[in-house]
């Protein structure tokens, strides 16, 4: 039974990875939200139904079977650990690197920096629990595929800051660009179904580079993708709203 309930808790955790909901699943297998909760809930459901799953979902059951031995990945940092990246520019590029599998051999024939250099950071990526470096400089990461940068934290601030303008400063009409801005007035239902799809779209998106990730480095080039949606007027608006 304990086999069992661990091989339900890496399912859960492999489906919120990908971004598959309780309702997302619901739908591909043909049951009710309501019963497929209460099947994870109760940890009990039959080797068909879980194959019914593992081919919803495109989870390989060897898949399931490593991660259910892998050890516990991470899915942030410390505080301490982001102001120690982000306080080496040098760092910070290889651990983004890293995080996007390229490879040694890639890093160093695409940055100034020396084979030793790569080493002595990956050998600090290393220490801090980022990744675990292996022989011949290969390399195994240590984040879940959650991980994300502590909310208003070091990372976030450096891009938010630094980086903001530059990537906004373009046309958004060249190959493999697009932007859209959309001023919606919605009920808090739809608000929260929306937001909901945002992050769907946003786990996929990520799914996709993990899917491509044994491509040959020059057959992949590099994009950013950001979602982002608030409560929203802009400044002249306000100033034009009617005083109480």
């Amino acid at each position: 039974m304990p086999h069992a309930i661990t091989l339900v808790d890496t399912l859960k955790r492999l489906l919120k990875g990908r971004g598959i909901t309780y309702g997302d699943l619901a739908g591909r297998i043909g049951m009710s939200e309501a019963s497929v909760k209460r099947m994870f809930s109760q940890k009990n459901f039959t080797l068909q139904r879980l194959d019914e799953i593992l081919t919803a979902t495109g989870i390989e059951f060897d898949e399931l079977s490593a991660a259910q031995s892998a050890p516990a990945l991470i899915s942030h940092l410390t505080l301490a650990q982001e102001r120690e990246i982000i306080g080496d520019p040098r760092l910070l590029v290889v651990a983004v690197s890293a995080m996007n599998h390229i490879g040694f051999d890639d890093i160093v024939r695409s940055y100034d920096m020396t084979e030793a250099e790569v080493t002595k950071y990956l050998l600090r990526l290393d220490r801090i629990g980022f990744l675990e470096l292996l022989p011949n400089n290969r390399v195994k990461l240590l984040i879940a595929r959650t991980f994300g940068w502590i909310a208003n934290g070091p990372i976030q601030g450096y891009f938010r800051h630094e980086a903001a303008a530059d990537y906004l400063n373009s046309r958004f009409d060249g190959e493999d660009e697009v932007m859209r801005l959309v001023n919606v007035m919605l009920t808090k239902q739809s608000g929260a179904a929306l937001l909901e799809r945002l992050k769907q779209v946003a786990a996929e998106f990520s799914q996709q580079h993990q899917h491509e990730t044994r491509l040959p480095f020059d057959q992949r080039h590099a994009i950013s993708f950001i979602v982002a949606a608030r409560p929203w007027v802009p400044q002249a608006f306000k100033a034009l709203l009617r005083r109480p």
